[in-house]
């Protein structure tokens, strides 16, 4: 979380934790609160994927299919990481260099009112993408396709800065990710006993046990 002296960010034009104020009352209610942002949350990484996957079949240049991948990609960070990931899940990553010229990584998370829907599809989006280009990064490696390698590797810099970001904001920027995980089955162990020991003798177990945490 930030502290008290961190700066606020010079296009700030919304304080963060401010933006249910200025929510349209309309869309209370509604399925999704901002279409438009999950929207473009999923188009720009979708479209370098496709681009990555198909440009062969319009174009037999490199440089272009490159350029319009790393065009897609750039958008797709900048939107994610400045606007969608601050809309749909209330939580931002950033950085500032100091008076001393010390850099410093700030990672937050607000409480507010979160769109089920949108957050889900928020995390899908962020971690199934980073898969793809897993994939991709094998088939370019073992295919000797180097050039391609290069484009791939970008790539999952770019997605993976933002997964790590946003997990480290919602676990905390105090907390290591390992020792969350460890609280959280820690947790569910202790859950689990618990059910175990309160349960009426002869109960059958329960078979929809699910875990919580980001769906």
């Amino acid at each position: 979380m930030a502290s008290a002296t961190v700066p606020l960010l010079d296009d700030d034009t919304i304080p963060f934790g401010e933006e249910d104020d200025m929510r349209d009352p309309s869309r209370a209610g509604q399925k999704y609160t901002h279409p438009y942002v999950t929207f473009f949350h999923l188009f720009f990484r979708g479209a370098a994927i496709v681009i990555y996957m198909f440009c062969g079949w319009f174009s037999d240049s490199f440089i272009t299919s490159f350029v319009f991948v790393v065009l897609f990609l750039s958008a797709d960070f900048w939107t994610v990481k400045n606007i969608s990931g601050r809309l749909l899940v209330g939580l931002r990553w950033w950085n500032y260099v100091d008076d001393d010229g010390v850099s410093h990584w700030v990672f937050e998370s607000k409480n507010s009112r979160v769109n089920k829907n949108e957050q889900r599809i928020f995390w899908l989006g962020l971690i199934l993408c980073p898969v793809f280009w897993s994939l991709f990064f094998l088939f370019a490696l073992f295919g000797l396709k180097f050039k391609w390698l290069l484009l791939v590797m970008i790539a999952i810099a770019l997605n993976a800065a933002n997964l790590y970001g946003y997990v480290k904001c919602n676990y905390g920027a105090s907390k290591d990710l390992n020792s969350a995980a460890t609280d959280f089955v820690k947790t569910q162990l202790f859950k689990n006993a618990v059910d175990i020991m309160t349960r009426p003798s002869g109960a059958p177990p329960p078979t929809n046990v699910r875990p919580t945490g980001v769906v």
